[in-house]
């Protein structure tokens, strides 16, 4: 991910192997990762039975916030594809209880429609 895309809000894959290394703790015994984003120093994780959001804290990022969402709290969702003159596709995801998706950038390169269907592969069971 170049940091321009960074800079702007987008998020760009990262490599699973390596997260399902680094998440080692965070992950319940079996969980696989399925996908990962990272947006500069944040990330978001999709697994097989959980999204989990990972939200790094201060000027050295050693506080760290990790945020688990069921795939059954979510509601519904959508995804915006890139345009020609668009620099982004968005995904949004709400959930049981808030009126206000959660917004996620994705960097043109990205195919969201392999986000998407991450997402709808394990919401939709």
């Amino acid at each position: 991910m170049g940091l321009i895309s960074g800079l702007l809000g987008n998020a760009a894959e990262i490599d699973t192997a390596k997260i399902q290394t680094e998440f080692a703790q965070v992950l319940a015994s079996g969980e696989k990762v399925e996908k990962a984003y990272q947006l500069i120093r944040d990330m978001f994780v999709f697994t097989d039975k959980r999204l989990i959001f990972v939200n790094r804290q201060g000027l050295t990022g050693s506080k760290v916030e990790y945020q688990s969402i069921p795939y059954r709290s979510i509601t519904r969702f959508s995804i915006e594809t890139a345009g020609t003159f668009d620099l982004d596709a968005e995904l949004k995801i709400w959930l049981t209880g808030n009126p206000t998706p959660i917004e996620l950038q994705f960097n043109k390169k990205l195919n969201i429609y392999t986000v998407q269907a991450v997402l709808a592969s394990y919401v939709l069971r």
